[in-house]
């Protein structure tokens, strides 16, 4: 195990040059933090998990195994990622014309919003702060802070409080 004096890092992961990774944060199994990416204080990035170039995570953020955090993504503090969910940043993937760093579309996670297990996260859309993504959800517009989404496609079927209680 790869241990600094600010943050853990499992010694089967990859922690490319040129990133920033907050005081307490603890990297698992088999994750890869590329170039240019930022991670909060007091993260937990779970096994298996890709936090792509340039991607920004604020502090006390839940990434579970499974999870590519795309370049164009930006968590803000205190969100929950569950388990093999998707995030995408390009609308129209063309394998023979591919996407580079500036034409990837921003997707903006607010404080303290969950995303359940193996929900899909289209590409530019914002997720508003406490929001709560049903499991296997598939969101295509953005979403208002405190509310209660599910379905495919994802639709808000009522409001929670800040603590996920549905109101």
């Amino acid at each position: 195990m790869k241990k600094n004096q600010n943050y853990f890092c499992h010694n089967t992961s990859f922690v490319d040059k040129d990133v920033s990774i907050g005081d307490g944060t603890k990297i698992w199994h088999f994750s890869h933090i590329q170039t240019g990416a930022k991670i909060g204080n007091d993260c937990t990035i779970g096994q298996n998990v890709n936090v792509g170039k340039n991607v920004i995570i604020g502090n006390k953020v839940k990434v579970q195994n499974n999870v590519s955090v795309y370049e164009g993504v930006e968590l803000e503090d205190y969100v929950f990622c569950g388990p093999s969910m998707v995030f995408t940043n390009v609308k129209m993937p063309r394998s023979e014309f591919p996407q580079t760093g500036n034409k990837y579309i921003k997707t903006l996670v607010k404080k303290s919003a969950s995303i359940g297990a193996n929900a899909t996260i289209i590409c530019g859309v914002t997720i508003g702060e406490y929001a709560l993504i049903g499991a296997g959800s598939v969101i295509t517009k953005d979403i208002p802070s405190y509310s209660l989404v599910v379905g495919n496609p994802g639709r808000v079927i009522g409001e929670v409080d800040k603590k996920g209680n549905r109101v």
